[in-house]
């Protein structure tokens, strides 16, 4: 019914009547917009209109970049820089010149790397490993996805069309100036090679992982060596559980590290040894369905038991024509859990750049402790069966052999593990210096110049910590960029460190400069107004930014750094180049509004509208709440919102009014914010939601609060479907795309960091399941949609099954879109567009 509203009529006086003014109680025009049903072959017309634009621009902006300095000093260029880009992802280079007309808009042209090359191999080509490792990056780009580069001799090492490839250009070598053929490293495995690096001390080995173990090759002579034996290459996972420098699920999943091996500059090799013997088999469904098989996976369930890994180390020994004399695998003095109790995650390792040194993140189980240990390569012994010869390797080991723990940090909320690590060459023998970011500290993730003692265990300082000196390089209620690959850029000779951060204001990332050996002026480099993703020069004189803002899709410009070398921290950007400029919006896009509002939690929180395109005074749109709101997860921020999100702007051209809140849990905001999901998962997240609602409402009167729909992917899910248990009177319908529906069932590294195991927090797990609350959904029909992919490894079908089942026996009504060649993610063109079809024939029926 609509609303009776009170209307001031003026009355004229007519045959003689006097002039009078009453107030009359009437009802008003219809207030609400209903949005305009299609047939199912009118919204699919719909999508693909939608689609030609997002496919159109996706894909096609330059990454992973990589400048050299070109040494001719009497050439028009001063950089040469590489990159991956186009729709095949192919390597590209760009020439950076000296000099240019500043009047002109100068765009780089892109040359081919590589001649008449096909990196993308044809559909369903990609091995199991292959997929599995697409899935943990969030990959959705083809052919070359990653390079490993040596800048010396200009050897690019790549991994295309189930193979692997090398070419050459810069270095020691000069430039080539006409696209070259790559070389293909031929081999005498079976299966896939993946993860391959070069050695930065002899760049004619590589290694590789080939059936989850080590290999090396000379890429020369084509020798190539198997260098660890874990796995049996059994079709039978519960028989073959080890495996030698493979990243395991969880750490590629939830701590973001997919290698598990590490070159040190000479023929040395720091890797990664796991047996999964304890950790639960599941089965999934294999994409062959035909066949009718189940693939199986190792996967620690939370409260069960993770895999147990060490570090080994593999040295190669060569004769003075490069061939292989031998190899030894080596193994820690002691056992890893003697050597780093408590240690459950090895969540991040390496060499320090002068290769003296080992190097391990170090977490318990908890993810509230951090250790920082370097590692002598002398700690490691060969591996023998021969107990006198072990014995005859440990008594030669130098009297003072053990790691060093440099740096700890505790929290009683979870450490985010990050990316920033940067050793300094050590000028004494007792003393390391290194910068980090801590988090814990200030409850922001700021950078530390960090100085500690090399001292063997038992042996600190008074007040029980090696760390001599830690001084902050940032400071304030902001954060550096750290995580998800996030890098620094240190310039030892000017003593300054390049960083992305937040500084100016939550919403936006930009590259900043800052002293570390005096610190105090932060100075921004790039332009406000837009969120900035860049990578510096190796000489510290370029940087190159892929932008945007949430009217502008993403262009790509090269700045040069000029001014005054007597203060370099106060350089100047200046714009050089561009590389790609913004492709412009499509006719239909109307850019959301951002908006800020004062949460009752007491905190600021974020958030953006998309406004019905046909918006007509007085009328009230129905309206979607989009949804993500766990860790690690910002939606809401200035940068362009076209492609990953375009169906948000398709809802909006039909009539629905789209909201997006950032609430607390999400990231960027610090520690707290971030930490207020601790223990309770679900419980806090619906809340701030609904604040945001509300004040859109307010603030729009174009808001119908009596039409919500609540959707998202994989966590917003699970709060999707928590949505509308908890507030069924505020959520009209709830559509819940891959949710984690029980806990309990979901893996330990994710679980355990944001709701601790769970016999410390039953409550919490009982609370945050929402299998276990279907009571509380409504009972009227067409209020719930559950959507997801059946060979789904990541949040497993069975938490869909369970939700379902446990619906069934509470009597409830529900609709099921299950997608049965598709994982986590969606991306089949043909899976992605029927569920772009499905959500919004949904909500036309019956929002």
């Amino acid at each position: 019914m609509s609303p009776i509203s009170c209307v001031t009529v003026s009355m004229t006086a007519v045959d003689g009547l006097s002039d009078s003014t009453e107030v009359v109680e009437m009802e008003d025009v219809p207030s609400q917009f209903y949005v305009e049903k299609h047939s199912w072959d009118g919204l699919r017309d719909i999508i693909h209109c939608s689609r030609k634009y997002s496919g159109m621009i996706a894909n096609k902006a330059p990454h992973d970049f990589q400048f050299v300095q070109k040494k001719d000093e009497n050439g028009p260029h001063s950089h040469r820089l590489y990159y991956l880009g186009n729709r095949e992802n192919s390597l590209l280079y760009s020439e950076i010149p000296k000099k240019i007309r500043k009047e002109a808009l100068l765009v780089l042209s892109w040359k081919q790397m590589l001649d008449h090359f096909q990196a993308t191999p044809h559909q369903g080509a990609y091995s199991r490993e292959e997929e599995l490792l697409r899935e943990r990056k969030r990959l959705g780009a083809f052919g070359i996805t990653s390079y490993d580069y040596h800048a010396q001799t200009g050897l690019f090492l790549f991994q295309a069309s189930n193979s692997l490839f090398y070419c050459q250009d810069g270095g020691n070598n000069g430039f080539i100036s006409a696209p070259i053929k790559p070389v293909e490293i031929k081999t005498q495995c079976s299966g896939t090679r993946m993860d391959p690096k070069i050695c930065p001390g002899d760049p004619d080995f590589i290694a590789f992982i080939n059936n989850n173990d080590l290999w090396i090759a000379n890429i020369k002579t084509s020798e190539e060596r198997r260098l660890t034996y874990c796995h049996k290459g059994l079709d039978n996972v519960k028989e073959d559980p080890k495996s030698a420098g493979i990243a395991t699920f969880v750490i590629q999943e939830e701590f973001d590290r997919f290698t598990g091996y590490w070159w040190r500059k000479t023929m040395y090799l720091l890797y990664e040894e796991v047996d999964e013997t304890e950790v639960e088999i599941i089965h999934v469904p294999s994409p062959a369905l035909e066949e009718r098989k189940a693939d199986a996976y190792r996967y620690p369930r939370t409260g069960s038991k993770n895999p147990q890994a060490t570090l080994k180390l593999a040295e190669i020994k060569t004769d003075h024509q490069g061939r292989i004399i031998n190899t030894q695998d080596k193994e820690l003095v002691v056992p890893f859990t003697s050597l780093f109790p408590g240690t459950e995650y090895i969540a991040r390792a390496g060499w320090t750049s002068d290769g003296k040194y080992g190097w391990a993140v170090l977490l318990d189980r908890s993810q509230r402790k951090l250790q920082l240990a370097l590692l002598p390569p002398a700690l490691f012994i060969p591996v023998t069966d021969d107990p006198a010869q072990r014995q005859d390797s440990l008594e030669t080991l130098p009297s003072n052999t053990q790691p060093y723990i440099i740096y700890e940090e505790t929290t009683d909320v979870w450490i985010n593990v990050h990316d920033i690590f940067y050793p300094f060459i050590q000028t004494t023998e007792d003393e390391f210096t290194f910068i980090w970011v801590n988090e814990s500290k200030t409850g922001f993730s700021h950078l530390y110049k960090i100085t500690s003692l090399l001292q063997p265990e038992g042996k600190t300082r008074q007040n029980g910590s090696h760390l001599i000196a830690m001084v902050y390089i940032s400071f304030g209620e902001w954060e550096v960029l750290a995580r998800h690959g996030s890098k620094i850029w240190v310039n030892e000779a000017t003593k300054l460190v390049y960083f992305q951060g937040t500084r100016d204001t939550p919403l936006e990332h930009h590259l900043y400069v800052v002293s570390y050996d005096s610190p105090g002026d932060v100075v921004r480099l790039t332009k406000p107004g837009f969120s900035h993703s860049c990578c510096v020069s190796q000489n510290f004189d370029m940087f190159v930014s892929h932008y945007s803002n949430v009217s502008t899709p993403p262009c790509v410009h090269v700045y040069k750094l000029t001014g005054s070398e007597n203060n370099p921290l106060h350089m100047v950007p200046e714009f050089w180049a561009s590389m790609m400029e913004s492709p412009g919006c499509p006719g239909d896009y109307n850019p959301p509004e951002i908006f800020d509002f004062p949460g009752k939690s007491g905190f600021q929180l974020y958030g953006m509208v998309y406004k019905p395109h046909n918006l007509q005074p007085g009328r009230k749109h129905p309206t979607v709440l989009f949804v993500y709101g766990g860790p690690q997860v910002q939606l809401v921020n200035n940068s362009f919102k076209g492609m990953k999100y375009l169906r948000l702007n398709t809802l909006a051209s039909l009539g629905y009014a789209v909201v997006v809140i950032d609430g607390r849990g999400s990231c960027q905001r610090g520690l707290e914010f971030e930490g207020a999901l601790k223990n309770k998962m679900g419980q806090v997240e619906i809340e701030d939601q609904v604040e945001g609602l509300q004040y859109v409402a307010e603030r729009f009167n174009f808001v119908d609060l009596s039409r919500v729909a609540i959707h998202g992917w994989s966590y917003g899910g699970f709060l999707s479907l928590m949505g509308l248990i908890q507030r069924p009177n505020v959520f009209k319908v709830a559509i819940a795309g891959a949710p984690v529906t029980v806990w309990m069932a979901y893996d330990t590294g994710y679980t355990e960091r944001y709701m601790d195991v769970p016999e410390n927090n039953q409550q919490g797990y009982e609370e945050g399941s929402v299998a276990l609350h279907v009571d509380k959904l409504p009972s009227e029909p067409n209020r719930l949609l559950i959507l997801h992919g059946f060979l789904d490894e990541n949040v497993h079908f069975f938490h869909t099954n369970f939700l379902v089942s446990q619906i069934i026996r509470a009597g409830k009504p529900y609709q099921l879109q299950v997608y049965p060649n598709e994982r986590h993610s969606i991306r089949c063109p043909e899976s992605g567009e029927h569920y772009e079809i499905m959500l919004l024939h949904f909500l036309q029926q019956y929002l």
